[in-house]
């Protein structure tokens, strides 16, 4: 059974990108078959793989189809290898113009879910990398998966927009997807010599414990907790993960760490 998780935060800047794709990497590398969503109108996932979308298929393409009832095109045709066991469906500039088509269309938030159940025999994780807002893309990303990443930077404004996020996901649950779960907070960009960044962690844990009692819900913040470093940017400049480009780095590792804790969850 394919687990389909969406990493999301309505704040830009908390690593959704850059977990979306070496948690793939690492699960790959694991034998596991991946399938990376590209579902930010910004495509920085399928940039950062080095990917060049111009008049390809993508999900735009995909949605499109879906709104109008028409039959999905075969998966050869918009679906990309990027390496053994790591797949993605690339995203561009023209998904933005589907979040307006949305408005008039009949279950409007579950477009996205009837695109992903064509695909998802063929893989053990689809990760969902969602735009940093709460429209109705983002919607369609949580009613199409059965449970939710949500990197946060140690930062107060992080923190500050961690309650308005999980009480739209509980909303979710409720009303569209009963399935969906929590999975847990990642922590990202944490740099453990900064007093400020121990107090924020700090701040963070006592922010998910009032909204675990608010909602009644059971959210963890991961062990796993990755750090700060110049060479996450390098990775991506070269259109390589962080694991492909520098193994033996700290991110790596972390990375490496986290998909082992997050996959036996």
């Amino acid at each position: 059974m394919s687990k389909i998780t969406a990493i999301i935060n309505q704040k830009g800047g908390t690593g959704k990108t850059t977990t979306a794709l070496n948690l793939g990497y690492a699960l790959s590398e694991e034998g596991k078959e991946v399938l990376l969503i590209d579902f930010d109108p910004q495509a920085s996932l399928t940039a950062a793989l080095g990917c060049n979308v111009d008049n390809k298929t993508n999900i735009q393409t995909l949605m499109a189809l879906a709104i109008e009832e028409k039959e999905m095109m075969e998966e050869e045709k918009y679906i990309l290898n990027i390496k053994e066991n790591l797949d993605l469906i690339p995203c561009s500039l023209d998904l933005a113009g589907i979040e307006m088509s949305l408005v008039n269309v009949m279950s409007r938030e579950l477009v996205l879910k009837s695109v992903v159940e064509n695909i998802k025999k063929d893989y053990d994780y689809i990760l969902i990398d969602c735009s940093p807002s709460l429209g109705m893309l983002t919607i369609n990303a949580l009613a199409a998966c059965n449970s939710v990443i949500i990197p946060v930077t140690p930062e107060y404004l992080s923190a500050k927009g961690l309650g308005l996020l999980v009480n739209n996901i509980n909303r979710i649950k409720k009303r569209i997807n009963p399935g969906i779960e929590i999975d847990g907070i990642l922590i990202t960009m944490l740099n453990q010599r900064t007093n400020l960044s121990k107090e924020m962690v700090k701040a963070l844990n006592e922010s998910v414990d009032f909204i675990k009692d608010k909602y009644n819900l059971d959210i963890k913040v991961f062990k796993s907790k990755i750090p700060i470093s110049v060479r996450t940017g390098e990775a991506i400049l070269n259109k390589k993960s962080i694991i492909e480009y520098a193994p033996k780095n700290k991110v790596a590792k972390a990375y490496e760490d986290f998909a082992k804790e997050w996959s036996n969850w």
